[in-house]
């Protein structure tokens, strides 16, 4: 189960339409390790600036890194934490996660980034069985 769904975030979508920033706090305490990890590269970017900021450390456990990716290949739950933040969200190896403003003069670096050339060059194999 990716969500930890309370019964009144449950009786929402039941309803109808979902309150997101109830849907982000479900996220927050549901996967907090994904939660922690894209906060800091938020606050990093913030603080230091540049094209983005990015993790390269694998995470600890295989549940750190379960939660990473459930928060980043669910369209809705990286959605909703690309809208809270106010970035775009980017994703390699299984544990390189990348913010980036939406400000457009990033879109080149951003797309160097997602590319399947930068794919293919952030192989390592220790990472085979991310």
């Amino acid at each position: 189960m990716s969500l930890d769904v309370s019964p009144a975030l449950l009786e929402q979508a039941e309803r109808g339409e979902v309150d997101e920033a109830a849907f982000v706090d479900c996220v927050r305490t549901s996967l907090p390790y994904a939660w922690d990890m894209i906060s800091s590269l938020v606050a990093e970017l913030k603080v230091d600036g540049g094209p983005f900021a990015d993790n390269q450390t694998p995470p600890p456990t295989e549940q750190e890194r379960g939660q990473l990716l459930r928060a980043l290949a669910s369209d809705a739950i990286r959605g909703a934490l690309q809208r809270h933040f106010g970035v775009r969200l980017a994703f390699q190896n299984c544990h390189r996660v990348a913010v980036f403003p939406l400000d457009a003069s990033v879109d080149e670096r951003f797309g160097r980034f997602t590319s399947v050339r930068s794919q293919i060059l952030n192989q390592k194999p220790e990472f085979r069985d991310c």
